[in-house]
Order: structure tokens, then C-alpha cells, then sequence
């Protein structure tokens, strides 16, 4: 299969900001007949959740904003945040999803080794890495790297787009790139469908790891770093 170019696949393609700068001017915008002015709002606020937000979704859920926290905090660390400083999302390009996503698109990665090296590098890759190691699998395939890839402060791979509500994976990666509530929401959704909510809602934080984090999940002790995650947030 004819690799998709390069340049067609750039991380820019997901960023609401530049898709608004192509096409607006000035100090405003408009947004679905809406002229919002720039003065107004920011890019971090955009993109940042609020205390509110997690109140918002922990209510529709039946579930307690701290247990949401929890699972933030395992899978993005302290910081609480969906994006890096340079405003692209926090993403986790794993080489062996991609390889699973791609052999079900009868694509053997195997073909690219050469010609696309860092897609296989197995360095402790920083963030800038993941992402040219993404861009570089999707120059392959982009349905099966958008699928092999790990997005946003919940860690949520790509191949379950369907089940966050998205209509496609390309819509997935967009709405995992343009703001920290659309990762809530995707989470929320994922949360309904994969049939976590009860256990999340009674707090089993085992139960719980082991569908969202894996069978393996008990040798990174994922249950009891969540469960001391909640106790920290409960009592806040």
C-alpha cells in the first residue's frame, strides 16, 4: 500500500486554533454564528478544564469528581494536564498497537522499517518524540496510528473511538487535540460504554483497573496507586 505523504498528516491538522486562523482575521472569530472576541478567552482557557467541568461530568456519571481525579493523576501524573507547553496533546504512540491496528488494514509495517525508522525506535521517547514517531506512522497509515496511539490525560487508545462517542478516528484525534473537555467528555462516554461506570461508581478500584488498564494491571499496581489517588482528592 502507497504510504499517505508526509506533509498531509501534520499534527496542525487537529489544532482549532490554526483551523480558525485560516479562516478569520482581526481581533474575533465567529463560531456557529456566534462573533466571539479574542479579549474574551485565551488559548489556555480553551483547553483547560475547571473545577466545574469536573463537576458537571462526575454528576452525569453518578460518580465522584475525586475518583475522576484519581484516574487523571495515574495516567498524566500531578499535572493534571491534557497538553504539553507547546499546546499539542499529551500522546503515547505504542508500536505494538499500531502494528495490531495495522495488520487489520492488511498492512504490514514491517515494509517501512527503512524508509520510516523512528516509528520503531523503542526509546524512553519524551513527548516531541511521540509525536514525530506518530506523524511518521500516520505518513504509513493514519487510520491504524490515530488507532495505535494512547491520547490525552486519560490515556485512551485511539481503537476505541466508537465507544467515546467519536464518529471517526479522525474525529477522535481532533476532539483528543482541541480542548482538556472534549478528553473528559471522550472519557465520559468511554466510562458509559465499556461498562466501567459501576465500578467506578462503587469505587472497585481492581475491577476497575483491569478493564481500563489492562489484565496486567496489578503488576503496576494501577488499583492501589487510584485508590491512594482518591483518598488524596476525597478529602479536599
Amino acid at each position: 500500500m502507497k504510504p499517505v505523504p508526509y506533509a498531509s498528516c501534520s499534527g496542525n491538522d487537529f489544532d482549532l486554533w490554526n483551523i480558525f486562523g485560516a479562516r478569520q482575521s482581526g481581533d474575533y472569530f465567529v463560531f456557529k454564528g456566534d462573533t466571539i472576541r479574542f479579549d474574551y478567552i485565551s488559548k489556555k482557557g480553551l483547553r483547560t478544564l475547571t473545577d466545574l467541568d469536573y463537576k458537571l461530568v462526575a454528576y452525569n456519571l453518578g460518580v465522584e469528581e475525586a475518583a475522576i481525579k484519581a484516574i487523571v493523576e495515574i495516567e498524566t501524573g500531578r499535572t493534571h494536564r491534557g497538553f504539553n507547553a507547546d499546546g499539542s496533546p499529551i500522546v503515547n504512540f505504542d508500536i505494538d498497537v499500531f502494528r495490531t491496528m495495522a495488520a487489520r488494514r492488511k498492512i504490514d509495517i514491517s515494509d517501512f522499517e527503512c524508509s520510516h525508522p523512528l516509528v520503531f525506535s523503542d526509546d524512553d521517547a519524551s513527548q516531541k518524540v511521540h509525536h514525530l514517531r506518530l506523524r511518521q506512522a500516520m505518513a504509513i497509515d493514519s487510520i491504524a496510528a490515530i488507532q495505535g496511539t494512547f491520547w490525552g490525560m486519560f490515556q485512551i487508545g485511539g481503537f476505541n473511538w466508537k465507544i467515546c462517542g467519536a464518529s471517526s478516528p479522525r474525529d477522535f484525534a481532533y476532539r483528543m487535540s482541541r480542548t482538556e473537555r472534549d478528553q473528559l467528555d471522550l472519557f465520559a462516554e468511554f466510562i458509559r460504554q465499556s461498562g466501567l461506570l459501576s465500578y467506578l461508581q462503587e469505587k472497585n478500584w481492581a475491577a476497575f483497573a483491569r478493564g481500563y488498564n489492562g489484565p496486567s494491571y496489578d503488576k503496576q499496581n494501577y488499583h492501589g496507586r487510584m485508590a491512594a489517588a482518591y483518598r488524596k482528592y476525597s478529602v479536599k
